[in-house]
């Protein structure tokens, strides 16, 4: 990963770990068999995208309710991937090791997430 400094929502721990996330997908999906890369692989990897980009966009935005409108679309894209995993899993293509390993990383962004859109509606309210 990047180290240098950068500043913006790149310092955002929650984007930090969905960063991780979203290359830890890409690595996975690679491992799909052939027939599910337009399918599958597509939908995981767009999902997993889609939880940076809507925390990048976001923190672009100069209303706090915009920025935390887009943080909730970013949750419900991670929401998205759990489900394709869940999927992939059920089709044989990733381990239950794998799965698990998935819904870990999952659960310390879903918490960071929601911890963030509370500092913001906090901010809101100031």
């Amino acid at each position: 990963m990047d180290e240098e400094f950068r500043g913006g929502f790149e310092e955002l721990q929650v984007w930090q770990e969905a960063r991780r996330f979203r290359l830890q997908i890409r690595e996975l999906v690679r491992t799909f068999p052939p027939q599910e890369k337009f399918s599958l692989c597509d939908q995981l990897t767009r999902a997993a995208r889609s939880v940076t980009a809507n925390l990048a966009e976001g923190y672009g935005r100069y209303h706090y309710q915009e920025h935390i409108q887009f943080c909730r679309q970013a949750r419900g894209s991670l929401m998205e991937c759990l489900d394709h995993l869940i999927a992939a899993q059920d089709e044989n293509y990733i381990s239950p090791e794998n799965l698990q390993t998935c819904r870990s990383q999952y659960q310390v962004i879903l918490r960071l997430l929601n911890g963030y859109i509370a500092y913001l509606r906090k901010r809101k309210e100031e």
